[in-house]
């Protein structure tokens, strides 16, 4: 009897609690995949660099398209345990070999914004 009666009473203090929820569920790692581009990075790249240039300053893209090959893609997703998803991404277009232009939501002109 006395066992049940403070099962009862644990039961009724833990549904009264409002962080019960966070406590019972699982620990989530934060979750980080892809090339992580800053809008400092993207400053330092200049029309007509090399694919080299490129490189060192972004380094080995994540996509290479074999059908492509002007184009490489950079691409950030960030899951944390708990949050909202962030991506990013950012595609580089060469032509003759040489840096043409830049398209995505990594801007080099909002590298004080931060």
């Amino acid at each position: 009897m006395r066992t049940l009666l403070s099962s009862a009473l644990l039961i009724a203090a833990l549904a009264g609690c409002s962080s019960t929820s966070d406590f019972l569920r699982p620990y989530r790692i934060d979750v980080r995949q892809g090339n992580f581009v800053s809008q400092e990075m993207v400053a330092q790249l200049k029309p007509g660099m090399s694919r080299d240039q490129v490189r060192f300053v972004l380094g080995a893209p994540l996509l290479v398209d074999v059908f492509h090959s002007d184009r490489w893609d950079y691409v950030y997703r960030f899951q944390p345990g708990k949050g909202k998803l962030q991506e990013r991404r950012l595609t580089v277009i060469f032509e003759d070999g040489k840096l043409a232009r830049l398209d995505g939501d990594v801007r080099a002109d909002e590298a004080g914004a931060q």
